[in-house]
């Protein structure tokens, strides 16, 4: 297992094991949305491999250990903390989107593209994928990394295995497209509140059209988390499961409501 955009392009692929072994490595599947992939080896007798770890147990401040090839320099292990949990951040490559990601400061550098992110028990929890550049600067920020949890990796693997590609991204969708609400547009549109998320267009027959949901409603709000922009209703969405239950409060005209909706799963051509 290792990142789409490590792979992505080679004409020949070899896999270094530990003892300083190459293998020759096929390409079994690739996954540009959440930035994954697996190449294939024909393994040796009793090797070791890591065992996958729960991502969904981490908490903020835990120690993580970054193992990789940073600037090619081998097996090499960094430490720090998990910054934050939850993190839907864009690669910056055809529109793909780490969901939920685990932010640590542990360092990486490239080379530890597509390594391990382990717990202090030696458990897989991530996959190390990238660090954000600085826009003033344009050099990666220290300490700001990001990696692919687990758990994630654990459902989208078995379908790069089976088939080659992703036949089931597994998120949530609310089926509607809208804008972000601030308070020049609440002006401008006289509309009831200064923030929130005004709805354009509803998808026939999706999670939104069948909860009642029409073109000029306005979410404020999605469970007990205010809605205050765009961003933030498709983050807190995206983190959310398929068939799962969410509650919007919504104005229509001046009439605020509660909206049911059961979220349905979001299709990625």
């Amino acid at each position: 297992m290792t990142n789409d955009h490590v792979v992505t392009g080679a004409k020949s692929l070899q896999v270094e094991l530990f003892d300083g072994t190459r293998l020759p490595a096929q390409l079994t599947g690739l996954d540009p949305l959440d930035d994954l992939a697996v190449v294939k080896i024909t393994p040796p007798l009793h090797m070791a491999v890591a065992k996958l770890g729960d991502s969904s147990n981490l908490q903020v401040g835990q120690t993580a250990l970054a193992i990789g090839n940073p600037l090619g320099i081998t097996q090499t292990v960094t430490g720090g903390i998990v910054s934050a949990l939850g993190r839907n951040v864009p690669t910056g490559v055809g529109g793909g989107v780490i969901f939920n990601s685990i932010q640590m400061d542990a360092p990486i550098n490239p080379g530890n593209s597509g390594g391990a992110l382990a717990d202090l028990q030696g458990d897989l929890v991530g996959v190390p994928t990238l660090t954000i550049v600085s826009p003033s600067f344009n050099t990666p920020a220290s300490g700001v990394g990001f990696s692919i949890p687990a758990n994630r990796a654990e459902f989208i693997v078995p379908q790069l295995i089976q088939s080659g590609k992703v036949t089931d991204f597994g998120l949530a969708d609310l089926g509607l497209q809208g804008a972000t609400v601030d308070a020049t547009v609440a002006a401008r549109l006289q509309l009831p509140a200064t923030q929130g998320v005004l709805v354009a267009s509803v998808d026939a027959n999706g999670p939104a059209a069948q909860a009642g949901l029409k073109a000029g409603d306005m979410i404020v709000r999605i469970n007990d988390t205010a809605v205050t922009d765009e961003a933030a209703l498709l983050n807190n969405v995206l983190n959310k499961s398929p068939g799962e239950k969410v509650a919007l409060q919504v104005y229509r005209g001046n009439q605020r409501s509660t909206v049911n909706v059961t979220l349905g799963n979001l299709h990625i051509p």
